[in-house]
């Protein structure tokens, strides 16, 4: 068992993790993943240029890429946000592998490090390769698995106690399923927002268009189209409609998974946790 204060710098952490994720969905919707056409600093400068010089150089160093402060500003602060984390789980695994009684959490903390450099350069690849669809769908799943492995580790050193299910085999690979589901419908909406097929259907419950006509299955060829940027998207109207598609006949999906697992923790006794999945379900339907 870790100490308490270890304990509480996990869970910070944890928060720091979730605030960071939101902050990229922020900067995601805010058109700011270019806000700063370099890595890791801004228009050559450590923060945004602000002053007159400091924009005027920012400007002849960069003229294809015209300085917007706000999205500038966006970006770089999930750039320091996220830079923060980063140096809290480095922090985490140092105290793991000095202390020989916590010799248990160093496997996690070891790969909670491993991920973060891997998210840094996965934020310097976005920069670079200009928004890539494969690149961008990684980010934000690397994003969740951050989370989730901080969230682990929480629970592995008893920051998070949570109560014990007696559940079937049955019930525990459909809670398996369902979350390989969810998975799968994450990584399906990251493809969705990266190649920014999140408008082209408008209508409930699929498409307006005749999606099963247009069904393209080079629509999640990891390989984008050879382009200058993916901002804005480069695949056919065809694609972002079998894209969207596709992802709304997985929402389907997982609603009736996620729908199934509640009911089974529910009759297994665990009737609050089956009642916050449900609520949380119902919240994510109705922001479609």
């Amino acid at each position: 068992m870790a100490t308490r204060r270890y304990q509480l710098a996990i869970l910070s952490t944890l928060v720091l993790a979730v605030w960071v994720v939101g902050l990229g969905a922020f900067t995601r919707l805010t058109e700011a993943g270019l806000g700063c056409p370099d890595w890791p600093g801004c228009y050559g400068h450590l923060g945004v240029p602000v002053s007159e010089t400091a924009q005027s150089m920012a400007i002849s160093r960069f003229p294809d890429a015209p300085l917007d402060v706000i999205k500038a500003w966006n970006e770089m602060l999930h750039r320091y946000v996220a830079g923060t984390l980063g140096l809290a789980i480095f922090a985490l695994a140092w105290v793991s592998w000095r202390r020989a009684d916590y010799r248990v959490f160093r496997p996690l903390t070891t790969v909670l490090s491993v991920v973060v450099i891997a998210q840094a350069a996965l934020g310097m690849w976005t920069v670079t390769l200009s928004l890539m669809p494969v690149v961008v769908m990684a980010h934000l799943l690397g994003g969740f698995t951050t989370v989730c492995l901080l969230a682990w580790l929480a629970k592995t050193t008893g920051a998070i106690k949570l109560p014990r299910i007696s559940l079937s085999r049955k019930a525990h690979h459909l809670g398996s399923i369902a979350l390989v589901a969810v998975i799968v419908q994450i990584a399906l909406g990251g493809w969705t927002s990266a190649n920014y097929a999140a408008t082209v259907c408008t209508q409930l419950p699929i498409c307006e268009s005749p999606w099963w006509r247009l069904f393209t299955p080079s629509a999640f060829h990891p390989v984008s189209p050879i382009s200058d940027t993916y901002q804005f998207g480069v695949l056919s109207h065809a694609e972002r409609v079998t894209i969207h598609a596709t992802h709304r006949l997985g929402a389907m999906v997982v609603t009736t998974l996620v729908l199934a697992w509640a009911w089974v923790l529910w009759h297994a006794g665990a009737r609050v946790i089956g009642l916050w999945v449900t609520v949380v379900l119902a919240i994510q339907i109705s922001s479609v």
